[in-house]
């Protein structure tokens, strides 16, 4: 239950960080006992020495630890470009601070003392949303896949397209005939895989995120 072994399964896995031994292991059975699958750790540091960023899950962090805080660690993986969902666990005085941390980037955040069920319940939240997170960074990185294989006039055209202009238009911009703008338009949509100019457009939306990020929204 303790351990941070990376296993070749895409499971998603709930860390927990907290340099309190009780609190650590009483949050690895609770999560275990609801399926979920735990892995803990007594520092921020010790955390970090074993995380892989590709893996898929979220992180109950304590706000109040020695050496690195619970914030400092949230810094540290925003800096990185981690989108590891973070729940914050506080005590009645850190409530201030667990909002900043929201404003920063934070998932969620727990009050001590909290319920069992108040607690899967977010967890299960953040799940969710990592997989999401995590399915439109693959969308990305494939739409960013298919507008490498554009030729720059087709990049164009495409441009255009999606700004809303009739091939006429398209034509007369580019110094083409409608003919060679109608060619041009159909390989776009091929190498998109897309018949619709309304899904071409959303994959241009999409195309705004750099590859490694998730769609903004």
């Amino acid at each position: 239950m303790s351990s941070a072994n990376h296993t070749a399964e895409e499971v998603s896995t709930v860390f927990v960080v907290d340099d309190d031994d009780g609190v650590r292991t009483s949050l690895g059975i609770l999560l275990d006992s609801a399926g979920y699958h735990p892995a803990t750790f007594a520092s921020a540091a010790e955390f970090l020495g074993q995380h892989d960023p590709a893996r898929p899950g979220c992180l109950l962090l304590d706000m109040r630890m020695p050496e690195m805080s619970g914030m400092e660690l949230l810094q540290v993986l925003s800096e990185h470009g981690a989108f590891l969902p973070v729940i914050f666990i506080t005590g009645h005085g850190d409530v201030p601070m667990a909002v900043e941390a929201m404003k920063n980037g934070a998932f969620d955040f727990l009050q001590k003392p909290f319920g069992q069920h108040d607690l899967l319940e977010r967890v299960g939240r953040a799940l969710a949303a990592d997989a999401e997170a995590r399915a439109a960074l693959l969308l990305t990185e494939e739409l960013h896949r298919r507008h490498s294989t554009l030729t720059p006039r087709e990049r164009e055209v495409m441009g255009l397209v999606v700004a809303g202009n009739a091939n006429k238009v398209i034509a007369m911009d580019l110094g083409l005939s409608e003919r060679t703008v109608e060619i041009h338009r159909a390989r776009v949509m091929e190498k998109m895989a897309t018949r619709s100019v309304a899904h071409l457009v959303r994959m241009a939306l999409v195309l705004e995120s750099p590859p490694g990020h998730p769609p903004a929204g």
